[in-house]
């Protein structure tokens, strides 16, 4: 089962914090730096995803094209 945003985004947190702490064992903290840069991968892919299509509008015939703010 895939994990949320936000799962993924709670789980960055608590090993950025085991890490700040300075309390695990150097072999510990490479593991959990290779975790914690996989999920800033994933959450900058779901990021980008919800970006791309945040930028998208659905005409009324269906088609899709990309919005633009005009001020």
């Amino acid at each position: 089962m895939k994990k949320s945003f936000e799962e993924n985004l709670e789980e960055l947190e608590s090993i950025v914090k085991e890490l700040e702490s300075g309390e695990v064992n150097l072999d510990d903290a490479i593991k959990k730096y290779s975790d914690a840069i996989k999920l800033v991968k994933v959450c900058e892919d779901k990021i980008k995803s919800a970006e791309e299509m945040v930028t998208k509008i659905v005409n009324e015939n269906g088609s899709i094209e990309d919005f633009e703010v005009r001020e």
